[in-house]
C-alpha cells in the first residue's frame, strides 16, 4: 500500500508538471510570453504535493529538497540576470526543483544512463545540449547565403574579432533588416555607432538585450537610409528555451543525463 501512494504521488507530481510545461511551451513557441498565472498555479501545487509526500514518507529526503530548489533557484537567477534566460525560463526551472526535486524512483525504474541526485540540474543539462544543436541550423542558413550571394559573410565588419565573428556565425544568421523591424523573436547581433572620427562604425553583439532592441533597430533603419548599410544585417532568434527545459525533462526522465553519459561512453 505504501509503495502505491508513492507511485500515485510520483505519477501527479510528473503530469502536473509535464502538463504545465508542456502548455508554457506551446505559449513561448507562439507569442515569445508565458502568462506569470502558469507559474502562479504549478509552484504552490508543485510544493504541496512533493511537501507532502516527503513529509509522510521520507522525511529524510526533506533535507535534499531544500537544496535541489535552492541550487537551481541560485542558478535560475544568475542565467536569468546575466541576460542568458529569459523569465519564465528560469521560472520553470525553479517550479521544477519544486515538482521534481529527485529522480521519481517509486514510480520510474532507475534510467539507463546517470541522473544528478538534484534531478532539475540533469533536466537543465539536457536542454542547453538540445538548444545547442540549433547551431547546426545556423551553420546550414550562413552556407546558404554565402553560396546564393557569392560574397563574404562578414563584409564591413572585418575588423571584429576572430572570436565574435565565431561565435556569430554559430549563434545567428542574416536577415533583412525590415523583417528584424517586425519579428519580435529576432534580436540584431549587430550595431553602428559613431567612432571618435566622426564615421559610422558597425560592431558585432556578443550579447543582445531584449531592451536595447528596438534602440539598435532605429540606428540600424537610419543607417541603411543613408546608404551606410546594406539591407541584411546579422540577427539571432529569442531561442524558446521552454521547449527545450520540457524537452530535457522528458529525456532525463526516461534516460538520464545525456551530457555525463556521453562523458562516461567516451572515457571508457
Amino acid at each position: 500500500m505504501r509503495i502505491q501512494v508513492n507511485e500515485i504521488f510520483d505519477g501527479v507530481r510528473i503530469t502536473l508538471c509535464l502538463s504545465f510545461l508542456i502548455y508554457a511551451s506551446w505559449s513561448d513557441y507562439k507569442t515569445r510570453e508565458v502568462s506569470n498565472k502558469v507559474w502562479a498555479v504549478l509552484a504552490p501545487s508543485a510544493f504541496a504535493l512533493t511537501s507532502l509526500q516527503f513529509f509522510m514518507f521520507t522525511p529524510e529526503s526533506l533535507g535534499i529538497y531544500a537544496l535541489s530548489f535552492v541550487i537551481t533557484s541560485a542558478l535560475s537567477l544568475i542565467l536569468f540576470y546575466a541576460g542568458a534566460f529569459g523569465g519564465a525560463d528560469a521560472k520553470a526551472l525553479m517550479c521544477l526543483s519544486l515538482a521534481l526535486p529527485i529522480y521519481p524512483t517509486h514510480l520510474l525504474q532507475q534510467p539507463l544512463g546517470f541522473v544528478s541526485p538534484l534531478f532539475p540540474l540533469t533536466a537543465f543539462t539536457n536542454a542547453v545540449l538540445l538548444a545547442s544543436l540549433s547551431i547546426f541550423y545556423a551553420l546550414l542558413r550562413n552556407l546558404l547565403w554565402k553560396g546564393k550571394n557569392k560574397r563574404g559573410l562578414f563584409e564591413g565588419l572585418e575588423k571584429e574579432s576572430v572570436g565574435r565573428k565565431i561565435l556569430t556565425l554559430l549563434c545567428g544568421y542574416k536577415v533583412k533588416i525590415s523583417k528584424l523591424e517586425k519579428v519580435e523573436h529576432l534580436y540584431p547581433l549587430e550595431d553602428v555607432y559613431v567612432n571618435e572620427t566622426e564615421e559610422s562604425r558597425r560592431k558585432l553583439l556578443v550579447l543582445p538585450k531584449d531592451e536595447e532592441r528596438e534602440d539598435i533597430i532605429k540606428r540600424l533603419l537610419k543607417a541603411r537610409d543613408e546608404g551606410k548599410l546594406e539591407n541584411e544585417v546579422w540577427a539571432t532568434p529569442g531561442l524558446p528555451m521552454l521547449i527545450f527545459i520540457t524537452a530535457g525533462l522528458i529525456v532525463a526522465l526516461a534516460y538520464g543525463d545525456i551530457v555525463w553519459n556521453l562523458l562516461r561512453f567516451i572515457l571508457k
